[in-house]
């Protein structure tokens, strides 16, 4: 993929501000962002707004909406905090705001899944209204007891179609779905539908399931193979390198971002 789609996902640089990885993103060329909403409140939304503004940047996604599943929210605060979220992705001119669906937290995790669909339901006319689109993250089955109940690709489609809005798609995450032995049906399956893709590696022998990814060309993953599967949906917008590391978060950003360009570069 074009090196000029490259966008810095924050959570690579945890470490940085938000001004801090705006003026990194400066530093090394790259010119989309996406943002987290804590990185968010703490600048404050006016002045987010501003500095990515002021540098140019395309702001490729706003993490995250979601987590319909909060057993300490009633569905009318899940709903409420879900609607400020598309109103900060609508001031930003976000590309998409990604949707983490929500854990499992007993054992019905049917009425889990049927919670994540009605809160989707619930959340759309807003979405359609402020002209921001929604992206379904399905994650890796691992992730089901803290973060989502959606666990593959096959299952965000299924919503998405069932749905058919063009305020609603599906944002690939290459850590999530690479293991996935349907990923290469259902990505033929999901042209037209992919709002957002991430990009990491898979470390050998990894050591913690949430925070220990390596930069790509550096792990697992078949990521030429799965970019080029990407790029055949359709799918033309800003590929966000989500690493999240622990270890590489001590390390200096600047070294970590050069290590991430030619990472960009070779494997994606």
């Amino acid at each position: 993929m074009d090196a000029g789609r490259l966008s810095l996902n924050q959570i690579t640089v945890n470490s940085l501000s938000l001004e801090q990885a705006v003026d990194a993103c400066g530093r090394h060329g790259i010119g989309g962002i996406a943002l987290w909403r804590d990185k968010i409140a703490a600048a404050g939304l006016e002045r987010s707004v501003r500095l990515v503004r002021d540098a140019g940047l395309r702001v490729t996604s706003v993490c995250r909406g979601g987590m319909f599943t909060d057993p300490a929210a009633t569905p009318a605060q899940v709903l409420a905090d879900n609607r400020r979220a598309v109103e900060e992705a609508a001031a930003l001119g976000a590309d998409v705001l990604v949707l983490v669906c929500g854990p499992l937290t007993d054992t019905d995790l049917p009425g889990a899944r049927r919670r994540v669909r009605d809160g989707i339901e619930a959340l759309l006319p807003h979405a359609a209204a402020a002209g921001v689109r929604l992206g379904i993250e399905p994650l890796h089955p691992m992730m089901i007891s803290v973060r989502s109940v959606v666990v593959s690709l096959r299952q965000a489609l299924d919503l998405v179609e069932e749905f058919d809005d063009e305020h609603l798609g599906v944002v690939v995450d290459a850590y999530h779905v690479w293991w996935d032995p349907d990923l290469a049906a259902q990505l033929v399956r999901a042209r037209g539908r992919v709002l957002g893709y991430h990009v990491s590696d898979w470390k050998p022998a990894t050591t913690d399931l949430l925070l220990d990814r390596v930069v790509m060309g550096d792990g697992l993953i078949d990521l030429p193979w799965l970019s080029a599967r990407v790029a055949e949906t359709g799918f033309t917008g800003g590929v966000e390198v989500e690493v999240l590391s622990s270890a590489l978060w001590r390390e200096d950003p600047d070294e970590l971002l050069v290590r991430v360009r030619r990472g960009f570069a070779d494997a994606v």
